[in-house]
């Protein structure tokens, strides 16, 4: 059940209502540690039974998930009809798929990367914690 915050004015939302807004994400963004920096890259995701999927090639962000495989992915976004926006934070450990069955069922999931860019690994985020809020923009 969601909830009010007064000091800050925002909605906090339910653990529900996350994933039904996380469902609709066009785009999120994935945080991850490289070297002694953090690094955050845009990534197409789809929410498959309460965990976050997503495709990504050779590069910076597969090796800093299997280096250290705590990611943070956030999602945010704006809904014209209320002048209300979301945000949803998403704490967990990301897999990068090697089984066969795992990664059928990934290449059936509705997934749709924005890039050309070869994306042949699969990768699914298990959450530890799932936090979001809602509040009213302020008009200009």
């Amino acid at each position: 059940m969601a909830s009010f915050d007064p000091r800050t004015g925002m909605t906090i939302l339910d653990e529900a209502t996350c994933w039904d807004l996380l469902s609709t994400a066009a785009v999120s963004r994935l945080a991850v540690v490289v070297g002694d920096d953090l690094e955050i890259f845009p990534i197409n995701t789809v929410v498959d039974d309460r965990t976050i999927v997503f495709s990504t090639g050779e590069g910076t962000k597969l090796a800093a998930m299997t280096i250290a495989r705590n990611v943070v992915v956030e999602a945010d976004g704006y809904d014209d009809a209320t002048g209300q926006a979301w945000s949803v934070v998403v704490k967990g450990e990301a897999d990068r798929l090697d089984r066969f069955d795992d990664i059928d069922q990934a290449e059936k999931l509705p997934l749709h990367p924005w890039s050309g860019h070869p994306k042949q690994w699969f990768v699914r985020v298990r959450p530890r914690s799932v936090t979001g809020r809602r509040f009213a923009v302020t008009p200009d």
